[in-house]
């Protein structure tokens, strides 16, 4: 990997900003008017981290050229040995993780235990996709003729594009590229405008391992000029977007349009039921690391908690308590528990919805402001909110804020937490607290969503399993574990007929069971 991609690891503001180029076949390359952005510190926003090409259609086209090149050579290249490269990416993940990390949490904020995290998720999908290259499992069947042979394989697209958001900017793009590459297709990614360093140090260290040119190519710049350029490429045959759901739906539109495969990973309104029978402690500690993680600005994040009215009062006293007492700061503090929102547009956001929340009638329990004097004055920050008495139908129950907000929505009994969880357009992550088995395996049977949780929050998926979620979370495909190849790959059939003779399928099925009985 270039040296260039890895800042130095402090806290301390850069003295000159690094200038970083476009990564196509194999090195980074100036955009083609030479024109960049800046990415900035949302703790410090007087600490640019670098500047970056600002990208036109042009840039896309080069990026493309180079997938679309290397790609006959990939796809010949035996899946063990393309896993073999992973797994060397694994380990330089590995060694590079508190860099990556120290960067993740200056470049968008959050705090730098979850930075780890998010890296640690990318070594664990590097060694898991690297155990796919021996498995990319198709099927063998029983012919329903004599003599004749059937089975299904897996074959790659070929050149796939990649747009990933800025929340989790190491972990969300290994989810599609490792995959990607396993299965053999080559790879254009466009990054969030916000994290273009965090996915550009990813791709470096994924060519260092191995990666032949343009197997795996980058491109920063907006998503009108970037993004749109790469879903318009007829040699792109799939895209992978994680986003809101509008941009998603306009994606989703257009890719139909060109009849070009697309999975989405959208928006979530997630909920925490907490039943009376709960271990009280253990769902106030899961509610407020499902809100307040990575500032709530997670599509899991628990922007809902619902409890029973018998123990409503007493979560209601507790989670106040807790809430006021978590510490906000810059990230590279390992005591700090909350860091800032990612930049000004997010801000306003979450300010927005705390006056909706309080127009609607909600009561604000705690909360409810911008930080912006002292050691907050340079950064994007908002205390976590929390409203109380929330009806279901609130729009601050019923929208994504994506921000350090949560609402308490009390109910009746089990049946009614199960309706109001239900109740919103999204379907990605619930969860239940309750120490009932019965009531636990209905919830499993009946929150409508992707990912059901018991006792636990709704954050902290694991990457063996499928990620995403129903409703307008998404379209149906999964990230994460072995069903996330599904998208990445094509099935083809086969039949071998070593009969000597035409057979006529069903025609002369039919004849053999006559002759049979």
């Amino acid at each position: 990997m270039s040296t260039s991609t890895m800042p130095e690891a402090s806290a301390k503001k850069a003295e000159k900003p690094h200038t970083y180029g476009n990564y196509i076949n194999g090195r980074q390359v100036k955009a083609e008017t030479g024109e960049t952005f800046a990415s900035y510190n949302p703790a410090k926003t007087d600490e640019v981290i670098g500047y970056f090409a600002a990208s036109t259609p042009k840039d896309v086209k080069d990026a493309v050229d180079a997938a679309a090149k290397a790609f006959p050579a990939w796809k010949r290249t035996p899946a063990p040995h393309r896993a073999e490269i992973l797994l060397k990416a694994a380990h330089l993940l590995e060694s590079r993780k508190e860099e990556l990390a120290q960067t993740m949490t200056r470049e968008m904020g959050k705090v730098i235990k979850e930075a780890r995290g998010d890296v640690q998720e990318a070594i664990d999908m590097a060694k898991y996709m690297a155990g796919e290259g021996r498995r990319l499992v198709g099927q063998t069947v029983p012919s329903e003729l004599p003599h004749k042979f059937a089975m299904s394989v897996r074959q790659p697209i070929g050149v796939v594009g990649l747009i990933t958001p800025w929340n989790f900017p190491v972990a969300i793009p290994s989810w599609k590229t490792l995959p990607a590459l396993v299965a053999g297709n080559t790879v254009v990614i466009k990054p969030a405008s916000d994290t273009p360093l965090c996915a550009l140090m990813f791709v470096e260290i994924l060519n260092e391992a191995g990666l032949p040119p343009g197997v795996l190519n980058l491109v920063t710049g907006s998503g009108s000029k970037v993004g749109n350029a790469l879903v318009e490429d007829s040699r792109v045959h799939a895209i992978s977007l994680t986003g809101s759901c509008e941009v998603g739906k306009k994606v989703a539109g257009r890719c139909g349009e060109l009849m070009k495969k697309i999975s989405c990973e959208l928006g979530g309104k997630n909920a925490i039921c907490v039943m009376e029978d709960a271990d009280i402690d253990l769902a106030l500690e899961g509610a407020l690391w499902g809100a307040f993680g990575t500032a709530g600005q997670r599509c899991t994040a628990a922007s809902r908690v619902i409890v029973h009215k018998a123990r409503y009062e007493e979560f209601c006293t507790k989670f106040k308590k807790a809430t006021e007492a978590l510490k906000l700061g810059y990230g590279l503090d390992e005591s700090v528990q909350v860091g800032p929102v990612v930049n000004q547009g997010q801000l306003d956001t979450v300010k927005m919805y705390v006056e909706i929340g309080k127009k609607e009638g909600a009561k604000l329990l705690c909360g409810g402001n911008a930080l912006t004097e002292g050691v907050f004055a340079k950064g994007f920050f908002h205390e976590p909110t929390v409203f109380c008495d929330v009806k279901p139908s609130m729009r601050i129950a019923q929208e994504e804020i994506f921000g350090p907000v949560t609402c308490i929505i009390p109910v009746e009994n089990f049946e009614e937490a199960l309706e109001v969880a239900n109740g919103t357009d999204f379907g990605l992550s619930l969860s239940m607290y309750t120490k009932d088995v019965n009531r636990a395996f209905m919830a499993m049977e009946d929150l409508e969503s992707g990912i059901v949780y018991i006792n636990a929050p709704t954050i902290g998926a694991e990457i063996q399993l499928p990620f995403g979620g129903v409703k307008q979370t998404g379209n149906g495909h999964r990230e994460a574990g072995t069903a996330c190849i599904d998208f990445f790959t094509e099935w083809k059939s086969i039949y071998v007929d070593y009969s000597g003779r035409l057979q006529k399928a069903q025609i002369d099925t039919d004849e053999l069971v006559a002759k049979a009985e």
